[in-house]
């Protein structure tokens, strides 16, 4: 099979615009959002107040699931990242890890569109889905066991709220702990690991991948063909389905 790649603008954290103020971004899901002032984690909401102040015009607020409310395909976030997600209010969104993740979406035909780094640039998913394990921004990238808890139940009604998605990518060992429990399978029995494979009791599948951060990139922790087979896989999947 052939893939059409999505176009992607390059990244250059110095010259990106911050249209967060006139653009505000649309959940796929709108029942299915938090508040926009969500209480329910203390230290997060405390953090998102800090960032009101400091930065007004960014979006600061839970963010919210993009792409296909009909989609075949979730993918699976952390958090969002202060400069990324939390910035623009969409996820992967503004940093790095985003334009590895639309990039290669394009290359598997689920995106389309020019990836520039912000909400408002036109970019549309087919057949995919982002939803995060935590929605709104924690301190140094790490939300505690109980934000991860605390967040699960509107992770588990996006899931639900999307019938037609039967496999699931998490991105990174965390997201994998809690897609496990939302998914209803057990995590002694799914063991995280690089392009693992996890039936869950109702039939859905789940995917394990390394998070496609900087980090992770550079250090050749994940690559672009390792990447690419995840995607390639969930496709086997879908299609053996």
């Amino acid at each position: 099979m052939e893939f059409t790649p999505a176009p992607t603008a390059p990244i250059d954290a110095e010259t990106e615009i911050d249209v967060t103020t006139v653009f505000v971004p649309v959940s796929a899901l709108p029942e299915t959002e938090p508040s926009h002032d969500c209480p329910l984690c203390p230290r997060l909401a405390g953090v998102r107040e800090q960032l009101r102040t400091e930065f007004p015009g960014w979006w600061n607020a839970p963010v919210p699931a993009f792409g296909d409310p009909a989609a075949w395909l979730g993918i699976i976030g952390l958090a969002p990242g202060k400069h990324g997600a939390n910035r623009t209010g969409r996820p992967f969104t503004g940093d790095y890890s985003g334009q590895v993740l639309f990039e290669t979406l394009g290359r598997f035909g689920l995106a389309n569109g020019v990836y520039g780094a912000k909400a408002g640039d036109g970019v549309t998913l087919d057949g995919a889905i982002i939803l995060n394990a935590v929605k709104c921004l924690p301190p140094e990238n790490k939300p505690t066991p109980e934000e991860i808890r605390t967040c699960r139940p509107f992770l588990e009604t996006q899931a639900d709220a999307v019938p037609s998605a039967r496999v699931f990518v998490a991105l990174g060992h965390i997201t994998h702990q809690s897609a496990v429990k939302m998914l209803g399978g057990r995590l002694p029995k799914a063991r995280f690991a690089h392009g693992a494979e996890h039936r869950m009791p109702d039939g859905r599948i789940l995917i394990d991948s390394y998070h496609c951060s900087r980090y992770n990139m550079n250090t050749g922790v994940l690559t672009a063909e390792m990447f690419d087979a995840v995607f390639a896989r969930a496709l086997e999947l879908r299609g053996e389905g």
